[in-house]
């Protein structure tokens, strides 16, 4: 049995314990308010540029002249998974949520007979895959050290993926990200991204002719880029609210369960105690009588 002042250093230890996730708690949900407002006001203009892309690439699908990036290479060998993870653990199943996803996509592409590319965006998320798909990651993006995501991370990750598909390295490219919907709940998703996939834009009168200035082929080759560069840019969004979201709930957790322990150790270091006492009273009648 622990010694009295084991047990004094183990409840010391855990008050410690339960006062760092007490403030991470509090740090995270000054964070998630911030995150939250960005992830939900980036959410109108992604899916506003979804669907007057997808408008336009209504009027030239088919065509000869319809851009690389809408129409793809007409393969479907090759497959690029984009898995944005965080920097940063202690946030309960975000991460490896968003890596069982991926994984379950890798492993249906694979008994599919295709070939698979991993580019890891985050620590953590590059972690977990290589112990299984090492050999498949091509390359890793870290925004360790980035305050505020912005634009221009987005535009970063765009342009990498980009230049991969002009150098012919996939066919397809899949976003893996979570999307965030409470602090309770997020939910991992996958967006193809190259080639877009739109939905069903004929809508609220979105089926009427129009005529373009300049030509379609023209738009589309200017806001593609751009439109992936949004679409990183939200799913980025997303994960940061989740993060801090999933954060926050899961130091919620450790704070009651420390707490919890806190109460346990205590009743059984006041037991111990009343027992030594309540033995060394016994033994010191004992020697009197003996007397």
């Amino acid at each position: 049995m622990a010694s009295l002042k084991d047990m004094r250093v183990r409840i010391a230890a855990t008050k410690a314990t339960q006062k760092i996730t007490k403030a991470m708690q509090m740090v995270a949900a000054s964070k998630l308010r911030r995150a939250q407002v960005a992830a939900e006001a980036a959410r109108p203009f992604a899916e506003r540029m979804e669907k007057v892309l997808g408008s336009i690439a209504s009027a030239v699908a088919g065509s000869d002249s319809a851009p690389k990036l809408l129409a793809g290479t007409g393969a479907d060998r090759v497959h690029l998974l984009v898995v944005c993870t965080a920097e940063r653990g202690l946030c309960g199943p975000f991460n490896s949520s968003i890596v069982r996803l991926a994984r379950e996509k890798v492993n249906a592409l694979v008994n599919d007979g295709k070939e698979v590319k991993i580019l890891c965006v985050g620590r953590k998320g590059y972690e977990q895959l290589r112990r299984l798909y090492g050999k498949l990651i091509i390359e890793t993006l870290e925004l360790r050290g980035v305050r505020t995501i912005g634009l221009a991370q987005a535009e970063m990750i765009a342009k990498k993926i980009i230049t991969l598909f002009d150098q012919g390295a996939f066919d397809v490219c899949t976003l893996f990200f979570s999307r965030f919907r409470s602090v309770i709940a997020q939910i991992p998703t996958a967006q193809q991204i190259i080639p877009p996939v739109f939905e069903n834009v004929a809508e609220n009168g979105t089926d009427a002719a129009y005529e373009y200035e300049p030509e379609e082929d023209e738009i589309l080759a200017e806001l593609l880029p751009r439109n992936l560069s949004v679409q990183v840019f939200r799913a980025l969004l997303e994960n940061a609210a989740s993060e801090q979201g999933a954060r926050m709930s899961a130091m919620d957790n450790a704070t009651r369960n420390a707490g919890e322990m806190i109460r346990k150790q205590t009743l059984t270091y006041n037991r111990t105690r009343q027992a030594m006492i309540t033995k060394e009273l016994i033994e010191i009648i004992s020697g009197a009588e003996a007397l």
